[in-house]
């Protein structure tokens, strides 16, 4: 697979490939060494600052960029992009110095503050002085406005120096609830790699009892990385003894168990965005159970060529292997039907569901909780598509197109989506990112409180009769633009689903805070972005809420970084303090189900102060952009025990039962069990580091 990686990408052009601007640079180097009237030596020296910048050599852009002061005029157009060019490359040399190379708790958090002052302020001066100049020369520029105060932050200077005219009040940032902070751990947890956007799997990978952590990254000759999990508060990258070394990018990855071995495997994804530059294949890692993995993707009938970002598994016939449906970007997707002995049937365009458009999410999820997954479509430039599925057990595939009579058409742009049932009533809702922007100068409307064009969230209410109504402005969801890796989990153990969005596009100015929403009891959603220090600036990507220190505390880890070879970061991991509530931790594992137990639903019964609550949980069907654990971690508010737990199991349609079972305990059920087995997980504690 390494060999095939690596030839696609030499055979790719270097004039327009979007991962080659440092070959670009040597071009515009060599033209400046010709005789070049003015005009001509002001748009190559622009364009090669521009590339430098994308090539990550903001301090290079810097100086090419300078060097064309000495030129006292300019038409209004190039000086503005000048001016805008050289304030971007000034705001990223600031990162690179301070939040990358001189990486704190506190780096890039935002509203920045304490260690995630800069200590460097050459990058922030002179983004000052760029952002103060574009300002004075159109007051409605709203993404110079934005970042003039992100700049005035990292010197430590916000708000008392920013000019009045275009402050940004600080009361646009505070949380609606105080849910204490979670303070990123990664760097002494020996996180520290730096990517480019990519995804995230958290899963135990090795059958220790802790949960390890998978990353990919997007640049076409970036490795992957396995850290396994130490349980003493650190991980080892053990990405060479895995075997995974030349397993080069992915934007995104997913966890399966395709085999039914009972050892997590891993689905890569490979040139998402990148269109005829994207021809790379995806690969399938077949995990060993003896901490290696092995790429079996030709021999699995898995190899197709072509840029894809999202795919997502289920047993779409109950026949109790789990099939893979693959988007793809401008081609037609794929549906694998698994043969049950290691290899797939494609059969996408049989089952009428591949000429589906610009796909970037993908959702599995059983709407009307008649035991089979549905298929959710999120689109790019197109309509979502909804399919209902009435396949007959074990029989040939039906995918009734049922997107008009679900009410779920909506014509737009669309990223990553997925099923849960954010209001415990025990039925899964969808929830679909927008994706889209006019300008850029729409990041700084939306941020600074103006008008803006850019898509926001929809959040689809399943009615309970086929049907879905739209109601994230009503709930409070629609107050996030640009979310890329996003996922689900519940921050302080009340039982609701809390929603977090890595934030970002491509280009450098898309500098905004990540977003964390609380789930207010099923009845809106509350910003508590700051309050729990969440709101990175940085690109966020995959993302996974999982009890990593097993202490009965759901952490958050993201892994970050952008689509340019020069826009890199590292990982943040969000230790979750505690608040106070019980929870319980349920493994599942399917006899004639499926044995990772995807499609089989949980519901818990208990007492909480007095109040009969309900909530519900189904497996494998997560964010189509982000990897959370298969066991299910439940909180349970104040209540110290469940009174019934059901457990339904889509392939055989029966229903376990367990009563009076006590809360802050992990166990493993298996189908068809008449009894719970406890599990006993080794617990740690990440070190937390004075701010």
């Amino acid at each position: 697979m390494e060999a095939r990686l690596r030839l696609i990408y030499a055979q790719n052009d270097w004039k327009a490939d979007p991962n080659k601007p440092a070959v670009r640079t040597k071009y515009y180097r060599a033209l400046l060494e010709r005789n070049l009237t003015p005009e001509q030596e002001i748009t190559v020296r622009l364009e090669l600052g521009k590339e430098l910048l994308r090539a990550g050599e903001s301090a290079a852009s810097v100086d090419e960029l300078e060097k064309l002061r000495k030129f006292s005029t300019m038409p209004p157009e190039v000086e503005r992009d000048w001016h805008r060019s050289l304030g971007v490359a000034y705001l990223r040399l600031g990162e690179q110095e301070n939040c990358n190379d001189m990486h704190m708790q506190m780096s890039c958090i935002f509203p920045i503050k304490g260690s995630g002052i800069h200590m460097r302020t050459r990058g922030a001066e002179g983004a000052v002085r760029e952002y103060t100049w574009l300002l004075e020369h159109d007051p409605k520029d709203d993404i110079a406005r934005w970042l003039l105060n992100i700049a005035y932050m990292q010197l430590g200077q916000y708000p008392a120096k920013v000019p009045k005219q275009w402050l940004v009040p600080e009361s646009r940032f505070a949380s609606e609830y105080d849910i204490s902070e979670f303070p990123d751990v990664a760097p002494q947890a020996n996180l520290g790699v730096t990517e480019h956007a990519g995804g995230i799997i958290v899963e135990d990978f090795d059958g220790d009892g802790l949960l390890d952590i998978m990353l990919s990254s997007s640049g076409p000759l970036d490795p992957m990385h396995f850290f396994h999990n130490n349980g003493d508060g650190t991980f080892s990258d053990r990405t060479h003894q895995a075997g995974l070394t030349g397993e080069l990018g992915g934007l995104n990855i997913v966890e399966t168990d395709y085999n039914n071995d009972g050892h997590p495997d891993v689905l890569v994804l490979r040139g998402g965005w990148w269109d005829k530059f994207g021809e790379y294949p995806m690969s399938l890692l077949k995990n060993n159970g003896d901490g290696t993995f092995t790429d079996v993707t030709e021999e699995a009938g898995l190899l197709y060529n072509g840029p894809t970002q999202t795919a997502a598994w289920a047993d779409y016939d109950n026949d109790g292997w789990l099939d893979l449906f693959v988007g793809r970007e401008r081609r037609p997707s794929l549906l694998f039907h698994n043969n049950h002995d290691g290899t797939f049937t494609e059969v996408g365009a049989a089952c009428g569901v591949a000429n589906l458009g610009y796909v970037k999410g993908v959702a599995w999820g059983d709407s009307n909780n008649d035991g089979r997954p549905d298929l959710y479509i999120s689109v790019q430039g197109g309509n979502n598509r909804f399919f209902r599925n009435e396949t007959a057990q074990g029989g040939s595939c039906k995918f009734v197109d049922a997107t008009a009579q679900a009410h779920l058409t909506d014509h737009g742009d669309h990223f990553a989506a997925w099923f849960f049932d954010y209001n415990n009533d025990g039925w899964p809702d969808i929830l679909d990112l927008g994706y889209y922007t006019l300008t850029l100068n729409d990041v700084g409307g939306f941020q600074v409180g103006h008008p803006f064009h850019a898509g926001t969230p929809r959040l689809y209410l399943n009615n309970h009769d086929g049907t879905f109504t739209e109601i994230a402005k009503e709930v409070h969801l629609d107050r996030a633009i640009l979310p890329m890796g996003a996922n689900f989990g519940d921050l302080d153990n009340d039982g609701w689903l809390d929603v977090y969005l890595g934030t970002g596009e491509p280009e450098y100015e898309a500098l905004l805070p990540n977003r964390m929403f609380r789930n207010h009891n099923g009845k809106d959603f509350q910003d508590v972005t700051t309050s729990g220090g969440f709101g990175h600036l940085q690109k966020g990507h995959g993302i996974a809420f999982a009890d990593l220190e097993n202490n009965g505390n759901e952490d958050v880890i993201e892994e970050m970084g952008g689509a340019f070879p020069g826009d890199t970061y590292q990982p943040v991991l969000y230790r979750n303090p505690g608040h106070g509530n019980h929870w319980i931790t349920l493994t599942l594992e399917g006899v004639q189900t499926n044995r990772a137990a995807f499609g089989a639903r949980i519901s818990l019964t208990f007492r909480d102060q007095g109040t009969v609550r309900h909530v519900y949980r189904t497996i494998g069907y997560g964010s189509s952009f982000g990897g959370n654990p298969l066991r299910q971690h439940i909180g349970l508010g104040k209540a110290t025990s469940v009174e019934k737990i059901e457990i339904f199991w889509p392939v055989s349609g029966t229903t376990q039962s367990f009563t009076n079972v006590p809360a802050d305990r992990a166990f493993h059920v298996k189908e068809g069990a008449a009894k719970l087995a406890q599990a006993d997980y080794k617990r740690f504690a990440f070190d937390v580091l004075p701010k």
